[in-house]
């Protein structure tokens, strides 16, 4: 008998709009898919300002979510350190300097089987301490052929492209994070490896990568510090994707992208 686990990975979310989307669509999208088996989300946004604190990620807990990741801006807002510590679904970068607080994956049994959710961030323009390519190296030889799901926090696409293709068959899943666009790449890889360059966020629709555009707009002609601002009303965007796992063959068998604007 064929097993297959359900994953739902939630784009990056961005400030307390996006916070309510996740838990306005959670529900809808449950049972558009008959229930999900492990949900995803990456909350290194997803406080008030910046960063994930302890209450944004108690409400995305509560709200349905089993698993929370970071990146570049995971120890941004100074609540979390402390629950990073008690907290083990709450994930900071596998890569980031073995002194950080918290870490970097955590292993879920589901029905016969086992899946390891991994967080990790990139080299290029941001903050990794060491190569994720070696880093995944290491912790696979430690923990053997399982379901693994992978968000990679990275800014440069050739960066999540050569790292997902380096582990294709050696994982389910690679979904990229941290640019905020949805791409228009969902695949499965030659050797069963699903792999989403960028899921996206969810956040302020009418925004540049969720902060009000004016914001940008100041920073970018005046070149002078600037203050980023998340609007917290109008329409929101929510980026997702949806994917269905092999619990035999560790496989991915089905990628599907999710992008709903919802006025919340």
């Amino acid at each position: 008998m064929v097993f297959f686990i359900k994953l739902l990975f939630i784009g990056d979310v961005v400030g307390s709009i996006g916070c309510r989307a996740v838990r306005y669509m959670l529900p809808k999208l449950k049972d558009r898919y008959d229930g999900f088996d492990v949900v995803v989300a990456n909350a290194e946004n997803s406080a008030k300002g910046n960063g994930v604190s302890a209450e944004s990620a108690e409400y995305l807990f509560e709200s349905g979510c089993d698993v929370l990741t970071g990146g570049n801006h995971s120890f941004r807002n100074f609540s979390i350190l402390k629950v990073l510590s008690k907290n083990g679904n709450i994930l900071r970068p596998l890569n980031l300097s073995r002194h950080s607080p918290g870490r970097g994956f955590v292993s879920f049994n589901v029905g016969n089987s086992s899946i390891v959710v991994v967080n990790l961030i990139g080299q290029v323009y941001l903050d990794a301490s060491s190569s994720p390519f070696e880093e995944m190296e290491r912790l696979l030889s430690r923990i053997g052929s399982k379901l693994v799901f992978i968000d990679f926090h990275a800014e440069a696409t050739g960066e999540k492209s050569a790292l997902a293709n380096f582990l294709d068959g050696k994982v389910s899943a690679l979904v990229g994070t941290h640019t905020h666009v949805q791409t228009n790449d969902a695949r499965i890889l030659k050797n069963g490896t699903g792999f989403l360059t960028d899921v996206g966020m969810v956040g302020p629709y009418d925004s540049v990568l969720g902060v009000l555009p004016e914001c940008i707009i100041r920073r970018v002609v005046t070149k002078m510090p600037t203050r980023f601002e998340v609007s917290d009303t109008g329409s929101c965007v929510f980026n997702a994707v949806f994917l269905q796992l092999d619990g035999d063959s560790f496989k991915c068998k089905k990628i599907e992208p999710i992008c709903e604007i919802l006025d919340i």
